[in-house]
């Protein structure tokens, strides 16, 4: 006949649920199941923890809320972060981060723009001509990606 096997834990473990608890000791994070360390990484590897805690959700381990609950994070990140990792696996969590670059300011755009400036046409003419919203022309001024000339010349 099978023996039940107790779920017996280690000293001055935080439980996550009845089958998986963690322990912070000497800077690092181990996670156990039962008496068995299953995993660990650094105190301060945010990816590393929220690849292994959406892993747990995706195999069944632990609910979000549990997750929520034991590390003392957001309902709303757990869900963002088991997103990235049914989407991409464990991968996602270590790729650089996209961010949209310039999509209206694009490098021959400015050079454009820039020289049209240093002919001393108002920044309004260039915007209109290159048809690019004025607030976004006076944003890039304002970062200084563009010049305005010293001197300008009035319409008549």
């Amino acid at each position: 006949m099978p023996q039940l096997l107790f779920p017996i834990f280690p000293e001055g473990v935080s439980f996550i649920n009845a089958n998986l608890a963690f322990k912070k000791e000497d800077g690092k994070i181990f996670y156990f199941q039962r008496d068995l360390p299953i995993f660990s990484h650094d105190e301060n590897d945010v990816a590393t923890f929220r690849m292994i805690t959406s892993q747990f959700y995706v195999n069944g381990v632990v609910t979000q809320a549990e997750i929520a609950k034991a590390f003392g994070v957001t309902p709303i990140s757990v869900k963002r972060a088991v997103k990235v990792f049914k989407e991409k696996g464990a991968k996602g969590f270590y790729e650089p981060r996209q961010f949209r670059g310039a999509g209206v300011l694009t490098p021959v755009v400015i050079e454009t723009a820039q020289s049209l400036l240093d002919q001393g046409i108002i920044a309004n003419e260039v915007a209109e001509n290159l048809g690019i919203k004025k607030d976004t022309f006076y944003k890039a001024i304002k970062a200084g990606r563009l010049h305005e000339s010293k001197k300008k010349t009035l319409k008549l």
